[in-house]
């Protein structure tokens, strides 16, 4: 059994060859229980430390994704808040095959899915990308983005100033093609933008959904939480809304979940799941006007293809 890491994880993964990897996975049958996402103290509400499992397969491998969740670490022991590990079996067999770092995986996957998302809904002609977020996932997140659309212009917005201007510095040496801006003025910014790529820790919507211009594509990827949300009602109504799993996302997708209660949205509007995208052709948009939004909170089956891809290239 092999174990892969970090850096092998890096060295073995490209975005030209897992997003159209990731379309036909999605378009072939696979298995994806729900996942379950353990809170190790839950009568403690004070403590959010959490153990999830993420299981999966399809006709070649087996996978179960497993995370921890301590948010408290960078303050009390100066570690990460999040591990994650990929455990890979051969279908045929039952037979061990790797362990592999999640980390890496989950930031390439989930790249490559709002990526994808964005292939599939988005205009072809689509050239002004905003990106909301700064984080760890947010290079990841240019380099896919790039790769399937003809962009000439992004803006980008982040709390911190140096870590926006950090991203222009690398991606203006890596892409002189393109134009890359610090977000001055959200309200001005959001009426001429073709993409809209959210992937922050955002409790409240980024942005007002009444600026949003015709033909936009919009894609929130950041928040988890039933109670949270990155993109407004009035994104959502307003919007053809597809999801990367129905029932993941009616379970801890604030962005859903909170114009479903508000008697504004409902769970039979959403036009299809990711699986639905990748084979219906016929779902995907509809006009050059139409505004689209894909939910994303992330799928157990995207980490077993990429896994599994990186475990083939290294043995």
């Amino acid at each position: 059994m092999k174990v892969i890491n970090f850096e092998q994880v890096q060295r073995n993964l490209t975005f030209d060859e897992l997003i159209p990897l990731l379309k036909q996975s999605f378009s072939k049958p696979f298995h994806m229980p729900q996942r379950q996402v353990h809170l190790l103290a839950p009568e403690d509400h004070n403590k959010h430390d959490a153990f999830a499992l993420l299981p999966s397969w399809n006709d070649e491998v087996i996978g179960n994704k497993m995370f921890t969740y301590f948010p408290n670490n960078s303050v009390e022991h100066d570690l990460p808040g999040l591990f994650s590990k990929i455990m890979l079996f051969r279908r045929k067999t039952g037979e061990p095959l790797a362990l592999v770092d999640g980390t890496s995986v989950t930031y390439w996957r989930t790249a490559a899915i709002s990526a994808l998302a964005s292939q599939l809904l988005s205009r072809e002609n689509s050239q002004h990308l905003m990106l909301f977020g700064t984080g760890n996932l947010a290079a990841y997140l240019l380099h896919a983005h790039i790769s399937v659309r003809p962009l000439k212009k992004v803006t980008l917005w982040g709390r911190s100033a140096d870590k926006v201007q950090k991203l222009i510095n690398e991606f203006s040496s890596l892409y002189p093609n393109i134009s890359f801006y610090t977000s001055l003025d959200v309200d001005q910014e959001i009426p001429y933008v073709d993409i809209i790529c959210c992937a922050t820790g955002a409790k409240t919507p980024l942005f007002d959904g009444q600026l949003i211009s015709k033909g936009s594509h919009i894609d929130c990827l950041g928040n988890h939480m039933a109670d949270a949300r990155e993109c407004d009602s009035t994104t959502i109504t307003k919007a053809r809304v597809f999801v990367d799993s129905l029932t993941n996302t009616l379970h801890e997708a604030g962005e859903l979940l909170i114009p479903i209660n508000e008697g504004v949205f409902s769970a039979e509007a959403i036009v299809g799941e990711l699986t639905d995208m990748c084979k219906q052709p016929d779902l995907l948009r509809q006009s050059t006007d139409e505004i689209t939004l894909f939910k994303s909170v992330g799928t157990a089956v995207s980490d077993l293809v990429a896994a599994y891809l990186v475990f083939q290239k290294v043995s």
